[in-house]
């Protein structure tokens, strides 16, 4: 996720840059480099500066993310006091995120806040040069974004809010509607700003119902002609307000959980265990992004999102995890991991949890590790001996690769939730296997879930195997209203 927003704006800046040559931009190509590189300098020497200050890890996507958002909203300098607006812009974005917080959270878009300020404070303000119609095709590509973290309804509410907003200012001012649609869409910034700042997931709510109103929420305020009394807002305004609404709805936190011990519960499969430190506040199968600092971070950065496998019913957080060879740096570090280890865990977030009428009849679906939100539901459903109409299939290719069967086992036996182990790889099974073998399939739905047209399916797993399963199901014809797929930000 990280890689491709890095990527998108590289492109945006590179495009602009040969613009500018050609007198397409009306942009001077060397102030266009050196107002970037500054930007990319101040920010990472400013970030290094705090996260040693407040001992915390710094992400360096993050960092180079921001640096080239500011290059991108922020016309390149041509005098000093230009560059003084860059080096106050790039510091106060950085700085947002260790002073502006919560919880060792914070709730603001650095790149938003920090406009905002120097815009207050007369230091400058953000033009938002990206927004041309010659960049429009290129700003299009952010629907890209959009895709691989799924905020799709963010964006859709954002677009609709604003636009009847526009709609009802010019109705009311008598305004050309049509000319008004075509500036804000073919000469402004909006396209960017949504892809790009408005769906921050460090900064949006945690569920499609919250991010549908924070989009709305927002796309009022986008809209040119709002204003309470003479003050307008602007693009930046606009979000930091939002990301107010985001706090308030779905306060954020940060944690510092130390190594208490990690183990092998399959193959390739760790289960570490975490002292979180505070009371962290989750609903079973939801998921956190955790940061590890590490020497030598390649390309892939050093977040990555992992539901919590734990039950909010237990002391500690657990994440099961599976490596393989080769696998990238923060997988290395995170394996190297040895007690009192810390790691940093923020941003719970996720849909893939249990309704709240417990008469609804559920089909859990696990792939391989996929399996860690199941844990964390059957567990807690478990321990609160709450008893809910569950079949789980939980799908594998070798024995040896399940994981928390003693937590499924005692479900049955105390809950009857059923679990059905099915393994695909029919050359690798023992003679004393008792579960299913072969893939999942409508035969084997129908059989052992004789109801299945009354129930809601849970889906997690491979990217490749939730498509089969899905695939799957609406060959038998349940609805697509009663297929729930896990997913969290890069996963896809």
């Amino acid at each position: 996720m990280y890689r491709l927003v890095l990527y998108y704006l590289i492109l945006l800046l590179s495009i602009a840059f040969i613009y500018s040559l050609f007198g397409i931009l009306k942009l001077q190509p060397l102030s266009l480099v050196f107002s970037t590189l500054f930007l990319v300098a101040v920010c990472w020497i400013t970030n290094k500066i705090f996260s040693v200050v407040f001992k915390a890890p710094a992400n360096v996507e993050s960092v180079y993310i921001s640096a080239l958002i500011l290059a991108l909203i922020i016309t390149p300098a041509q005098s000093t006091g230009d560059v003084m607006f860059l080096f106050w812009a790039g510091v106060l974005a950085m700085a947002s995120k260790y002073i502006l917080a919560i919880g060792n959270k914070h709730f603001f878009n650095p790149v938003a806040i920090a406009v905002v300020i120097t815009a207050f404070a007369g230091v400058g303000s953000a033009s938002w040069w990206v927004g041309t119609l010659p960049m429009l095709p290129f700003e299009l590509l952010g629907l890209l974004i959009v895709r691989k973290i799924q905020r799709s309804d963010l964006v859709f509410y954002f677009f609709l809010a604003a636009l009847v907003t526009m709609f009802a200012f010019t109705i009311a001012h008598g305004g050309d509607f049509v000319k008004v649609i075509q500036e804000v869409v073919i000469a402004s910034s909006i396209f960017f700003f949504s892809f790009v700042m408005l769906t921050e997931p460090l900064t949006t709510p945690p569920t499609k119902k919250l991010q549908s109103l924070y989009g709305a929420f927002v796309g009022i305020l986008f809209a040119p002609q709002f204003h309470i009394g003479s003050f307008y807002t602007t693009p930046e305004i606009a979000l930091v307000i939002g990301n107010l609404f985001s706090y308030f709805v779905s306060p954020k936190t940060k944690i510092i959980a130390t190594v208490l011990h990690k183990q092998q519960v399959g193959s390739d499969i760790m289960d570490f265990h975490f002292a979180p430190g505070q009371t962290v506040n989750f609903s079973p199968g939801q998921y956190m992004e955790w940061t590890l600092k590490h020497p030598k971070t390649d390309s892939r950065g050093n977040r990555r999102y992992f539901t919590i496998a734990s039950s909010p019913t237990e002391e500690t957080l657990r994440l099961g995890v599976r490596f393989y060879q080769n696998g990238s740096s923060f997988k290395k570090a995170l394996l190297a991991l040895q007690e009192n280890h810390q790691i940093v865990g923020s941003q719970i977030s996720g849909d893939f949890t249990l309704p709240k009428d417990k008469k609804k009849k559920l089909v859990f679906i696990a792939g391989g590790i996929g399996v860690t939100p199941f844990r964390s539901m059957v567990r807690y459903l478990v321990d609160k001996n709450e008893k809910r109409s569950i079949v789980m299939f939980y799908v594998n290719k070798r024995k040896e690769e399940i994981v928390y069967d003693d937590v499924f086992n005692q479900a049955e036996k105390q809950l009857g939730i059923k679990t059905v182990y099915t393994l695909t790889d029919k050359t690798n099974v023992s003679p004393n296997w008792k579960g299913r073998v072969g893939r999942l399939d409508a035969e084997m739905i129908k059989q052992e879930v004789p109801d299945f047209m009354e129930r809601i399916f849970y889906l997690s797993g491979p990217h490749a195997m939730v498509v089969s399963a899905e695939r799957v199901l609406r060959n038998l014809n349940i609805p697509k209203k009663q297929i729930k797929k896990d997913f969290f930000p890069g996963l896809s």
